[in-house]
């Protein structure tokens, strides 16, 4: 069977004919579960989205016509078996099919894959082709209809110029005009429309219809909505002005070396890479900075700030994949800062109506959220502290959820200062969350629920964790996300190793099995800040939980955490003199996500070897985060509570 969504809700078997539906409350159901995209939603939801003002006996006609939608979908189905396609779970239901029999579904993976340049223009066209109308067409005007048709409908048009960037960029153009002309035409405030629709009229040899067209659209937005064009329709004004060679290298999307794209257009594109993981998220690194250094070489202040900024990609972990990128990105950034100024030169604030706030926000935050907090200087840590508080400050003052969510993602990477902060965090989690929710930020979303899932890890609040868990992979896959379910494996490894600990718990070796299946997952995601290193702490954690030596295979990789290690690797060969040794060159934890386990690493090294000078000041350190569990707030791994190590720590510097 088949369902479609895209114009009015109907289902067809796989001989052509059509399924009878039933009434508009049968369908709004079924186009209501389709939406869900496989996940179950509850009567409650159901109930509320169906009624403005539910009936005394809704649940019972909500169970009706769940029922005789089954009767419909599955006509052939025996008594009293159990539904195959809408199915019963927990407290509501759940429509079970294949993506490709969904016309919606098979739109959007088009769409991704396109996006990720696995798919084709020919593809793009079939599922854009697809469309009868405006989405769940015969659906009352619900809440939720009218949030999924939004949706879908800015998926479509992003569909339709994606389809035309890669037909410009595979040499076609002239056949692309009378449809980008018609699509400009509804739909005249955006503005990749009208610089897809010029370059199709330069391709097509008609250079003053593409010129007139992009003076039709800076007047048309500068007499209806006072704005002056971006960045993009200006560049292409100058090139097809200037004849330039740049105009023969339009492409759409990431094909591999030799590729040219526009400053704008490069960081656009790294964006998207950047949640794919793997390659993606590899080249989206290395086309951000190539964008960046383009910007900065035309001299165009607001320009480079717009690549800059442009990067708001949510970042979770608090070490660099790349420090020596991050690093040149903060000061290409504070280099702009310093340009732009407390107000700005004149000729940009003429440029920007709102005057450089929102560069000069966008500018800070990344300063924030690229100085992540291991490896810093004093200094530097001031500064990123500095810029994400200012950052916040000025996106609060804008009004500009995007931004306060970008911002709030740099305080959240600057709320690593001392350990005993979960609290702290979840607090910022849960207004970013707040903030991705009320607007449709997607991405954000998964970072606030992750965020969460962090800060109830360093709690010890695993049923709140479980919770964030599940709600950050239900929301990745709309959010395309795919490094989402990486992370939560190692969340359930590390509550598994928790629960190991308690009586009748599940073994340390299914603990140890699970962390091994998140670190094979993780090692091809692209992330070598997050990745070196863990698997070894993991373990290691696990059997301090156990009250075992540390584990010493050849073939672990401490990463950036060998200095910490090393004393208990020491001890575990009965080396005490060389770990003693080891522990007094044990550098202060940077403040980051495992500091917390750092310090108890030290503390426990200590009190093995009778430390009593640094026994107290691993103490000292501890204290804060007392009611916290050592290396939780990574949501990755656990060494245990952090109050049993504070309490050896404790009797050790005072022993006598």
């Amino acid at each position: 069977m088949r369902i479609d969504v895209l114009g009015a809700v109907r289902a067809v078997r796989a001989d052509g004919t059509p399924v009878e539906l039933g009434g508009p409350r049968h369908r709004e159901v079924l186009a209501r579960l389709v939406a869900a995209d496989g996940r179950m939603v509850t009567a409650g939801t159901l109930v509320a989205d169906l009624w403005a003002e539910p009936p005394v006996r809704a649940v019972g006609a909500l169970r009706t016509f769940v029922a005789a939608l089954r009767r419909a979908v599955e006509p052939e189905r025996p008594p009293r078996t159990p539904p195959r396609l809408l199915v019963t779970e927990g407290p509501g239901y759940a429509l079970r099919l294949p993506r490709e029999d969904v016309d919606v579904h098979r739109f959007e993976d088009a769409l991704v894959r396109a996006r990720r340049g696995a798919g084709g223009a020919a593809e793009l066209g079939e599922t854009l082709a697809a469309w009868r109308g405006p989405a769940y067409a015969d659906v009352p005007d619900s809440p939720w209809a009218q949030r999924e048709r939004a949706r879908l409908e800015e998926l479509r048009l992003e569909a339709v110029e994606l389809r035309a960037r890669l037909l410009l960029g595979r040499g076609e153009g002239p056949e692309l005009v009378a449809a980008l002309g018609a699509h400009v035409a509804a739909h005249p405030w955006r503005e990749p429309g009208w610089e897809l629709l010029a370059r199709a009229l330069h391709r097509a040899g008609r250079q003053a219809e593409a010129l007139a067209t992009l003076r039709r659209a800076r007047t048309l937005l500068a007499d209806q909505l006072g704005l002056d064009p971006g960045a993009g329709l200006r560049r292409l004004e100058t090139e097809i002005l200037n004849q330039s060679p740049a105009l023969d290298g339009t492409a759409a999307a990431w094909t591999g070396p030799g590729v040219r794209l526009g400053p704008r257009t490069t960081v656009d594109l790294a964006r998207a890479l950047a949640v794919a993981g793997g390659d993606a998220l590899v080249h989206s690194r290395r086309d951000r900075l190539a964008a960046v250094r383009a910007a900065e070489r035309t001299g165009d202040v607001a320009l480079t700030a717009r690549v800059i900024g442009a990067y708001d990609v949510p970042a979770l972990w608090s070490r660099a994949d790349d420090p020596e990128q991050s690093r040149e990105v903060v000061a290409a950034a504070e280099r702009t800062l310093t340009a732009l100024g407390p107000d700005g030169p004149a000729d940009l604030r003429a440029r920007l109506p709102d005057g450089p706030a929102d560069l000069r926000a966008r500018l800070l935050a990344t300063v924030a959220v690229e100085s992540r907090s291991a490896g810093l200087s004093a200094a530097e840590a001031d500064r990123a502290l500095r810029a994400a508080r200012e950052a916040e400050a000025l996106a609060r003052d804008l009004g500009d959820p995007a931004l306060l969510a970008f911002a709030l993602n740099g305080v959240f990477l600057q709320s690593f200062r001392r350990p005993g902060l979960a609290a702290t965090r979840d607090a910022i989690g849960a207004e970013i969350l707040e903030v991705a929710g009320r607007h449709g930020l997607p991405r954000f979303a998964v970072l606030g629920r992750l965020v969460r899932l962090q800060s109830a890890s360093a709690l010890g609040d695993l049923d709140a964790a479980d919770g964030h868990a599940r709600a950050a992979e239900q929301l990745a896959v709309t959010a395309e996300a795919p490094l989402v379910p990486v992370l939560t494996a190692w969340y359930r490894a590390r509550a598994t190793a928790a629960r190991s600990a308690e009586p009748g718990g599940p073994t340390p070796a299914t603990a140890a099995a699970r962390y091994r299946a998140a670190e094979e997952a993780l090692a091809t995601a692209g992330m070598p800040g997050l990745h070196r290193g863990l698997f070894p702490m993991a373990l290691l954690g696990l059997r301090l939980l156990h009250g075992r030596p540390a584990p010493t295979g050849p073939r672990l990789d401490w990463g950036p955490y060998r200095p910490w290690a090393q004393p208990l690797l020491l001890l575990a060969h009965d080396r005490a003199d060389e770990a003693r040794a080891a522990l007094a060159a044990v550098p202060q934890p940077s403040p980051d996500h495992l500091q917390e386990a750092l310090w108890c690493l030290t503390a426990h090294a200590a009190v093995r070897l009778g430390e009593r000078d640094t026994a107290a000041r691993a103490a000292a350190a501890l204290r804060g985060a007392e009611a916290e569990h050592a290396g939780a707030a990574s949501g990755l791994l656990t060494l245990g509570p952090v109050a049993r190590y504070l309490a050896e720590a404790e009797a050790c510097a005072t022993r006598r």
